[in-house]
């Protein structure tokens, strides 16, 4: 039997074709609006997990912790612990703030005055090699202080939502805060974490520097 080759375009059309068939069995309820994340399976994070998290903040020194980074569509979603220690006074150009990452913190210990604004009096663009912003939370600026911005006195139970663009300084913090970090990355700028690489990153020592 003689083959007949397939010229490029009935190539494409076949393709395409195949690619809408696979999209339509997948489809759920057709004539309703179709789920954002076709078929995408759930997370589950366990409370261990996290408390190891903090665990390694507290033996190792650090602050901001990626514990997965997840897609559901239109974007990603970051969870992260955070652990910071006690602080009397401000940094220097310690006011943060991310251009296209919002952020959800819900405080689980501790006690800190954070102030809230839009306003950043002298910006600095923070490096794009920063290891917090190429995993974490993207490009953003620091800043020295947030004109008429409002403080809040943050305790365990609360939340706070940040909108991307909105500056966050904490001014002062008794002794320490611990908090959940959800991160909302529409944009999808930040890259992909999953349970293995999680559990891979707290059985050894966390990479040190920017």
């Amino acid at each position: 039997m003689k083959r007949v080759p397939l010229s490029f375009p009935a190539l494409l059309c076949l393709l395409i074709g195949s690619s809408a068939l696979a999209e339509e069995q997948v489809r759920i309820n057709p004539t309703d609006p179709q789920p954002t994340c076709i078929m995408c399976p759930g997370s589950y994070i366990p409370s261990a997990e996290l408390e190891r998290y903090t665990e390694k903040a507290i033996a190792e020194k650090l602050i901001d912790q990626q514990v997965r980074d997840i897609d559901i569509g239109k974007a990603r979603v970051g969870i992260g612990m955070v652990h910071r220690g006690k602080l009397d006074k401000p940094a220097p150009n310690s006011v943060a703030e991310h251009d296209q990452i919002s952020e959800v913190y819900h405080v689980i210990s501790g006690a800190a005055t954070l102030v809230l604004g839009p306003d950043i009096l002298n910006r600095e663009r923070r490096p794009a090699t920063m290891r917090t912003v190429r995993e974490f939370n993207g490009p953003g600026n620091n800043g020295s202080e947030v004109r008429d911005g409002i403080a809040y006195e943050i305790k365990a139970g609360d939340v706070v939502v940040i909108p991307a663009g909105t500056g966050h300084w904490f001014t002062r913090i008794d002794d320490h805060i611990d908090y959940l970090m959800i991160r909302i990355d529409p944009d999808k700028v930040t890259p992909l974490k999953g349970e293995a690489q999680s559990l891979e990153y707290l059985s050894k020592p966390a990479p040190r520097g920017e």
